[in-house]
């Protein structure tokens, strides 16, 4: 499973250089989570609720390769590469037309929402992204 989302550069979104600020790439690479979740039905708000588990950020495996800056149209990218018992890997990638700016591999683990402890992954979120 993979989606691509267009994201322009904002003001807000760069250094005073113009450039896009290094912490800025993992706020574009969770939108493209996110809406790669809202594609195969998962409704974040609605999944905590019924299943009781959150997705944490476990690890970031990131490499940057050219900046992107103000008022530039990117695409970030979203693919599940692994998935465990109770973790997604996502491959994602940012990058401007042909030119890839910036990937990395994000681990998300999934936690019970009350006792913040590893959760199973529910077969509703296992199903929907195979």
């Amino acid at each position: 499973m993979k989606l691509s989302i267009p994201v322009r550069v904002y003001y807000q979104d760069t250094d005073a250089g113009g450039v896009v600020y290094h912490a800025q790439y993992l706020s574009f690479m969770e939108r493209a989570r996110s809406e790669l979740l809202n594609k195969v039905g998962i409704d974040l708000a609605r999944f905590t609720r019924e299943h009781g588990v959150l997705f944490v950020v476990f690890q970031i495996a990131i490499t940057y390769h050219q900046p992107a800056r103000l008022n530039e149209q990117l695409t970030v990218s979203a693919e599940v590469a692994k998935m465990a018992r109770a973790s997604l890997v996502f491959r994602q990638r940012v990058e401007r037309g042909a030119e890839l700016l910036c990937e990395a591999d994000v681990t998300l683990a999934l936690v019970d929402r009350e006792r913040m402890r590893p959760a199973r992954m529910p077969e509703e979120l296992s199903q929907a992204l195979k």
